[in-house]
């Protein structure tokens, strides 16, 4: 019975039937999507900034000059070309400078030599306010004798004439 040509026949008949059916109703679903309306995409809005997006890293100036030219879209730093002085404008045209100097790293040496150096400081201050003292309290100490000698020698005149 399996192997009757004439069952075998049929069954291919029927699997081609089949496929047939399918690709008709594949077919169809494209014909009713293709009538449907198409929805219009929705309408985007795009805005531009005129203004630059892009900031240089680091600007140099040689004056101030210079600085106050140039014009910025924030605060802006302008370096001297040694690195000693840095400008910062704003958006309004204020200028602020400031001053730059160089942190060295110190060693244990480094810092101990200043400690050293402001004892010594220390020190001199010390005994500078110590002989300004000593200079006040002998001014006075002589001030204080010539007043009693002036006193002595004028107590001792009357002390002569009731006599």
């Amino acid at each position: 019975m399996y192997n009757n040509p004439y069952l075998s026949n049929i069954y291919n008949q029927q699997a081609s039937l089949d496929r047939i059916n399918e690709q008709i109703n594949q077919l169809e679903n494209l014909k009713k999507q293709m009538q449907q309306p198409q929805q219009q995409p929705t309408s985007l809005t795009q805005n531009f900034q005129l203004a630059p997006t892009t900031r240089d890293v680091i600007r140099y100036a040689n004056s101030m000059e210079e600085v106050e030219r140039d014009m910025v879209i924030g605060d802006t730093p302008y370096f001297s070309k040694d690195m000693s002085v840095v400008w910062i404008k704003n958006i309004k045209g204020e200028i602020k400078t400031y001053e730059l100097n160089e942190i060295l790293p110190k060693d244990d040496k480094d810092i101990k030599i200043e400690y050293l150096q402001a004892q010594i400081e220390e020190l001199k201050k010390g005994i500078n306010k110590y002989e300004s003292n000593a200079n006040v309290n002998e001014s006075i100490n002589e001030s204080v004798e010539s007043k009693e000698s002036s006193n002595v020698s004028s107590v001792s005149k009357y002390a002569k004439k009731s006599k």
